[in-house]
């Protein structure tokens, strides 16, 4: 399977804060492997410098064999990766539609009616609520659109930074049943996330961040038998 990313190493400081402490991993072609960690280990600020949003101190960080070290975050999308932020942060006073819309900025105008056509097959909700506010969603919606949103890029590589976060029960099975739906349509992710039972669930490989370290990896199943996988994240 071809490597699509690779990161070596990664230093990441906030001021004289050393956040990430030589995090290294990979992800290959059509697969989904997930970040898991308590909150504030690293998880997000890992997937922030990988996205361009932060620049790392040290480390290397490579997209289909090229180096993105530094390249500004719009033209990461353009190299094919997305990021779904924390938090969703939809564009609440424009439409559904409008939304979508925006997460096709980097692609040519020929190609959007398709590729939204595509994000409604993943997400019939969206559809029905094409021209409402995106602020007037619940919670579950905006997650949608936030992922759909990124879809809209074409990512060769779709990131996911906490899409459970704030979601009923039921919502978070409805979420994870997108993202293994999107994965079997061909979309290699890396998923970022704290219900740490759900993200091994879907994952072919796993990595757990503590303390900006990566300090046990495997494939999803060895780390959702592992008891100190259990005992620290699953409550067992």
């Amino acid at each position: 399977m071809k490597t699509v990313l690779k990161v070596e190493n990664l230093h990441v400081y906030y001021g004289s804060i050393h956040a990430i402490k030589g995090v290294s991993f990979e992800v290959s072609e059509g697969e989904i492997v997930t970040l898991i960690g308590a909150n504030g280990a690293g998880k997000s600020t890992t997937l922030n410098t990988v996205g361009g949003l932060l620049k790392p101190r040290e480390g290397s960080i490579e997209f289909e064999g090229r180096s993105i070290l530094g390249v500004a975050p719009h033209k990461v999308v353009n190299e094919g990766m997305a990021l779904c932020p924390e938090g969703r942060r939809v564009f609440a006073q424009l439409s559904v539609k409008e939304n979508l819309e925006m997460g096709a900025y980097t692609r040519p105008a020929s190609e959007i009616p398709e590729t939204l056509e595509k994000v409604y097959e993943h997400f019939p909700r969206l559809k029905e609520r094409q021209s409402q506010m995106a602020g007037t969603l619940s919670g579950g919606e905006q997650q949608m659109l936030a992922m759909g949103r990124a879809l809209m890029s074409k990512p060769k590589l779709m990131m996911l930074d906490e899409p459970s976060m704030g979601l009923a029960p039921i919502l978070v099975d409805q979420i994870f049943e997108i993202i293994k739906n999107l994965n079997k349509a061909g979309t290699t992710i890396l998923l970022v996330e704290q219900n740490a039972q759900m993200a091994l669930s879907v994952a072919d490989r796993a990595y757990v961040i503590e303390t900006g370290r990566i300090t046990l990896s495997g494939t999803g199943k060895e780390l959702a038998q592992s008891e100190e996988v259990k005992k620290a994240y699953l409550g067992g």
